[in-house]
């Protein structure tokens, strides 16, 4: 969304991925920044991919700008004091959330047909 069209490139942009699974995990409600950035390493780490801090914020910012999600700050919980930004969807955000999920699954499909053919080309 944040180019306003799915990515048809060679391969899946990292960003567009990211933002595939910030939407999911927004869902689920693991809304602030760092918990996320820690789900994510968690998830990918047995693949090799660790994505960095500033790719993941740059991702949840094209998700705001795009309308689909908004900050919200609250206390951290157990924490007098301290404030996190928590993000959720915005009125009509989960919409515009499907939409994106359903034209990167189109996208996803293409990318794993293309990296199939090329294992069973060149790998037997």
């Amino acid at each position: 969304m944040g180019d306003k069209r799915t990515p048809s490139g060679f391969l899946l942009k990292q960003r567009a991925f990211l933002k595939l699974y910030l939407i999911t995990l927004t869902e689920q409600e693991r809304l602030y920044g760092l918990k996320i950035l820690d789900v994510l390493r968690q998830e990918f780490k047995p693949f090799g991919y660790r994505p960095n801090h500033s790719e993941v914020y740059k991702a949840l910012h094209d998700l705001i700008e795009d309308g689909i999600l908004k900050q919200v700050k609250m206390k951290k919980e157990g924490m007098k004091y301290q404030e996190v930004v928590y993000y959720r969807f915005t009125e009509d955000g989960y919409k515009k959330a499907q939409l994106y999920k359903k034209q990167l699954k189109a996208e996803l499909d293409r990318c794993d047909a293309l990296i199939r053919k090329a294992i069973k080309d060149n790998f037997g």
